[in-house]
């Protein structure tokens, strides 16, 4: 299952959703057990790799024993059903005594990332990376075309779930106990009453400041759960126009805002040279925000990675740019806290594009930087930029 989750784009909890869809043998508790287990190895896979001297998912699994107090002798066996027996080499590594760790495996960061990190935390690097390590609580957006906040928190307490409101966005609720795939099942999300959101996306969607009559272009919006966003804050009024290459992802926008009571949200691949009074660009980026939610992308990410999508948000937001009006603003986001995909974007298309210029976001802060460690939700960054002419 490791290896298989290190050789997919795929997220990790899809693949083990379809693992386990087929095999319906395996019972509730070993599914969990497995979950975690995997889930375990991808949080810790720095620091695995380092105890055995081996990157291996099996030796990475074999740590994850040997952290939780257990023997990985009692479970590598070679018996029936069983791993095969340790080798010497795995032996040896056990019984060797633990070495003081880089701080790149200290911290759970992949080595080529320490340089960026640093730009980004400085001194707190690792107090920021630790924040990265605890699973992360479910976020949510109250879909302010259906209810009211207030109103939600006490429908999902009525069904068992316990809510608490976000403390930065309005429309944002946070709990801790609850699984997504419970939630989903719930007959509030059927009625649309919330969107899985996390509260730094929120916050970026109300950075936009979009208002009813506005006419708004969302140039990469996969699946449209910024676009929803946007159209609520619209109260309906307006014209969104959700665009992205992919048409697979935009085929998700419709029944979702079916479900959300949203009519004025139109899907497009290809775009007319027209003008918007807003232009959001979420860009593709290395995910470095979400280690919490999906700790997979810690080993998947390479340094050739990065530098493909440093190119293309260079290439996005020049792209993007093009269809703000004048007085119009663009709004540059990613789930990412590295500054090469963030400031030094900005800093760049700045020194190139004069026409524009930065809307600070607070009366300290610029431009948004979210962490867990910061703002106690994923990792964020947003720009929101005012085009003069």
């Amino acid at each position: 299952m490791l290896t298989a989750l290190e050789t997919t784009a795929a997220p990790a909890d899809r693949v083990l959703r379809e693992y386990f869809r087929a095999r319906r043998y395996a019972g509730s508790k070993d599914r969990a057990a497995v979950a975690e287990r995997v889930f375990d190895c991808f949080r810790h896979a720095g620091s695995y790799a380092w105890r055995m001297n081996e990157a291996s998912p099996r030796a990475r699994v074999i740590a994850s024993l040997l952290a939780e107090g257990a023997d990985p002798a009692d479970f590598f066996t070679g018996a029936s059903y069983a791993p095969a027996a340790l080798t010497k080499e795995e032996a040896a590594a056990l019984a060797a005594p633990p070495r003081d760790p880089p701080l790149h495996v200290e911290g759970e960061f992949p080595a080529f990332l320490e340089p960026e990190l640093t730009k980004a935390f400085g001194a707190d690097l690792f107090a920021e990376m630790a924040a990265m390590q605890p699973r992360a609580p479910v976020g949510i957006r109250v879909n302010t075309l259906r209810t009211a906040r207030e109103t939600l928190v006490t429908a999902l307490a009525s069904e068992g779930f316990e809510a608490t409101p976000t403390p930065h966005a309005a429309t944002g609720l946070r709990l801790d106990g609850a699984t997504t795939s419970k939630l989903s099942a719930s007959g509030l999300f059927a009625a649309g009453h919330f969107e899985f959101q996390d509260e730094a996306a929120q916050i970026c969607a109300a950075l936009c400041d979009a208002k009813p009559g506005m006419r708004v272009l969302d140039y990469a919006a996969g699946a449209g759960g910024k676009a929803l966003a946007l159209a609520a804050a619209m109260n309906n009024k307006g014209e969104i126009v959700a665009h992205d290459i992919e048409a697979g992802r935009l085929a998700m926008i419709g029944p979702r805002a079916e479900r959300a009571g949203v009519s004025i949200i139109r899907t497009t691949t290809s775009l007319p040279p027209v003008q918007y009074d807003l232009v959001l660009l979420d860009a593709p980026c290395s995910g470095t925000g979400t280690w919490r939610r999906q700790p997979e992308l810690r080993v998947r990410f390479t340094p050739e990675r990065l530098a493909q999508l440093v190119a293309l948000q260079a290439k996005l937001i020049a792209d993007a740019s093009r269809f703000v009006a004048p007085g119009g603003r663009l709004v540059y986001a990613t789930c990412s806290v590295l500054p090469c995909e963030n400031d030094e974007h900005i800093a760049a298309f700045l020194g190139t594009h004069p026409e524009f210029a930065p809307v600070p976001v607070s009366d300290r802060e610029t431009f948004f930087h979210a962490s867990p460690r910061r703002t106690q939700t994923d990792g964020f960054f947003t720009a929101v930029l005012r085009r003069s002419t």
